[in-house]
């Protein structure tokens, strides 16, 4: 007989309601003066006043860093503060935020329980600080050390059967030495199953 596998009570669909949602008429311009509230306003309460002020200036600087959620070319010279957007922003406070996710939370909320809630409301929740695993015949998140992590992905690469059994995924967000890295190490594996956000995101859009 076959493997028999614990069927968790999971929504792959998530949420039908849309939390808060508010409706008004569109606006006649764009940015200003409440773009400008709204992006402190975000940024203070994800960052706090340091570490906003500091990455704030930092976005799209020819010494700095390019900004997580547009294409904005490189300057060849210092450019003027404040030449990225408010969503920009808001994508960068949310990569810096200093809020995170304690491991009680998951003792509190199952899987189950998670796949309920909008992809904004698990967005709100923070950052890992940890590796977590899902182990069979469990509905909870428990933490794991790094080694172990590394040791159970070492262990069901070692069992396929085949390389190409294994398909692996990259960010569009990665630096180019980490994704480098990590194409080297999925090429030395034996596949060439790597796509990433954009074939996943964007490919589709046409």
């Amino acid at each position: 007989m076959g493997k028999k596998y614990y069927k968790r009570n999971t929504s792959i669909e998530g949420p039908v309601h849309l939390s808060n949602l508010k409706l008004s008429e569109p606006k006649a311009f764009a940015a200003g003066v409440p773009g400008v509230v709204a992006t402190l306003k975000h940024s203070l309460k994800e960052m706090g006043v340091f570490r906003s002020t500091n990455s704030l200036l930092k976005i799209n600087q020819k010494n700095g860093f390019d900004c997580p959620s547009c294409a904005w070319p490189d300057p060849e010279n210092p450019s003027r503060v404040g030449e990225y957007c408010e969503n920009g922003a808001k994508a960068l406070a949310d990569e810096a935020t200093k809020t995170y996710i304690k491991s009680e939370f998951f003792e509190e909320h199952s899987v189950e329980v998670l796949s309920h809630w909008s992809d904004f409301e698990l967005n709100q929740l923070g950052r890992l600080t940890q590796p977590m695993v899902l182990k069979e015949n469990s509905v909870h998140y428990e933490p794991i050390s790094w080694e172990g992590a590394f040791e159970m992905i070492a262990e069901e690469l070692r069992d396929l059967k085949d390389p190409n059994e294994a398909i692996f995924y990259t960010s569009g967000r990665s630096s180019n030495e980490a994704a480098f890295l990590y194409g080297s190490f999925v090429r030395a594996l034996g596949t060439n199953n790597l796509p990433d956000c954009s074939n996943m995101c964007h490919e589709s859009s046409g």
